[in-house]
């Protein structure tokens, strides 16, 4: 294959998925090109991939370049991964200066306020990348990492509905970390099945391999117990703040390996997750950060210094965080890549992809996120019939948002961001949205201006 990583920079990314594909056998022999318009960054990643190669002689070469439409010739996959401007500087005005009109949203990334100018600000090079994709490689797999997921999914299959574009997220690994230790039992004897929108999602079935057993009674039963005391990222950051290191709980199991025994603050960072566990039954696959974004009771239930503490801590991970090549496989990407060039077939947790009568509630036009079959040369969505209703509701609520989000996108109407404002299920107000909307657009124009 001839693997392009668009966004290779970004050492994290760039060097974490070398060293995914650098450990598949299946993925020897391919030849993985990094673009970025950063060539000091990217020069910093192509060295270490050179030393890394020349002290493991693997079969790969890894070339570098700026030029994108050069990289993107004959390509069969296309990664994107990329953010424009100061990402924290941004997501501060996208989150506050909603709030300072009264608008109560409780985070600023993906959804409400803040991931409406965020989709804004990042589809449209993502478009340009897609444009020059259809150009040069139309066959090719384009697999995006950038969020706001649903909002660029929606747009691009709208403009480019032939274009194989797949949104992948990190989200349901939760679920590897926390049911092992809910129900006492590894997460190789589940199987599950999640689905809903991108970071508005919850768990739909969970069986027990061992004895074909119905296990969501016993999530339903013994979540409640686990999530009173689980540590959450407040818990985390006053850790933080003593010892000066950084911590992750990966579950019960080592929680006191951890220097916390239990949770300072009952249901942290879920105190919104735990009214959607009780009232729908249904166990969220994400906390109250992103999840809440989409709901309009949520800013009444959601635990706020949780998901500010979070915010917090998640700067100080990234900026601590020191990236190398390691030969140990953390992307799901890989695995796709490596069903895509098999004969035996398997099935993926989740997948952002158009619903083509995946869930039967939810518009044609709109991206979910579903499992899906990976296949020799295909990836095919798992239809999720009987989705439930309550849940269904909300998700159906968000959707006309994206509908306008994207129709902005596309034809540079300020009148769509107003409408999608409008259509937003967290706003309350109606004076202040023409006003917000200019003022985002003047601080942001860089990215905005297109606008009018």
């Amino acid at each position: 294959m001839k693997i392009v990583l668009i966004g290779a920079g970004s050492a994290q990314f760039g060097l974490g998925m070398l060293g995914d594909i650098f450990q598949s056998e299946v993925l020897y022999h391919s030849s993985v090109v990094l673009v970025d318009i950063n060539a000091h960054a990217l020069s910093l990643v192509q060295q270490k991939a050179d030393a890394f190669l020349a002290s493991h002689p693997l079969p790969f070469i890894v070339t570098a370049t700026t030029d994108r439409r050069l990289a993107l010739l004959d390509a069969d996959v296309v990664v994107i991964a990329i953010e424009v401007g100061n990402r924290f500087e941004l997501w501060q005005q996208d989150w506050t200066v909603a709030q300072q009109y009264g608008i109560h949203q409780i985070y600023g990334e993906n959804g409400g306020p803040g991931g409406l100018f965020h989709a804004l600000r990042i589809t449209p090079p993502i478009l340009e990348i897609c444009k020059d994709v259809d150009e040069l490689c139309p066959e090719a797999w384009v697999f995006n990492f950038s969020n706001p997921m649903t909002a660029i999914i929606t747009t691009v299959k709208r403009a480019f509905p032939h274009l194989r574009f797949i949104g992948l997220c990190h989200e349901v690994a939760s679920l590897e970390r926390y049911l092992p230790a809910i129900l006492d039992t590894p997460f190789e004897n589940l199987s599950l099945r999640s689905g809903g929108l991108n970071h508005f999602s919850v768990l739909l079935s969970a069986r027990y391999k061992d004895r074909d057993a119905d296990a969501y009674p016993d999530i339903l039963a013994k979540a409640p117990a686990f999530f009173e005391i689980e540590p959450g990222y407040s818990d985390l950051l006053d850790h933080y703040r003593v010892t000066g290191a950084l911590a992750r709980t990966e579950g019960a199991t080592n929680r006191s390996s951890l220097g916390i025994e239990r949770s300072k603050k009952p249901w942290a960072d879920r105190t919104l997750f735990r009214c959607i566990l009780d009232t729908y039954q249904l166990l969220p696959i994400t906390s109250d950060s992103h999840i809440g974004e989409y709901i309009s009771w949520a800013s009444d239930v959601a635990d706020h210094r949780g998901i500010k503490d979070f915010f917090d801590l998640y700067q100080i991970m990234l900026a601590q965080v020191r990236p190398s090549i390691v030969l140990k496989q953390e992307e799901r990407l890989v695995s796709i890549l490596e069903g895509l060039s098999s004969e035996v077939g398997y099935e993926e947790a989740a997948v952002n992809i158009l619903n083509t009568a995946l869930i039967d509630d939810l518009p044609a036009w709109i991206a979910v996120e579903v499992p899906a079959h990976i296949f020799r040369g295909g990836i095919e969505g798992i239809r999720l019939p009987d989705y439930p209703k309550g849940f269904g509701a909300l998700l159906r609520s968000y959707c006309g948002v994206y509908d306008l989000t994207a129709e902005a996108i596309l034809t540079g109407q300020k009148r769509y961001v107003i409408q999608a404002l409008l259509a937003n299920p967290i706003i309350t107000r109606y004076r202040a949205i023409d006003e917000l909307v200019n003022v985002m657009i003047e601080r942001q124009e860089q990215w905005l201006g297109y606008l009018h």
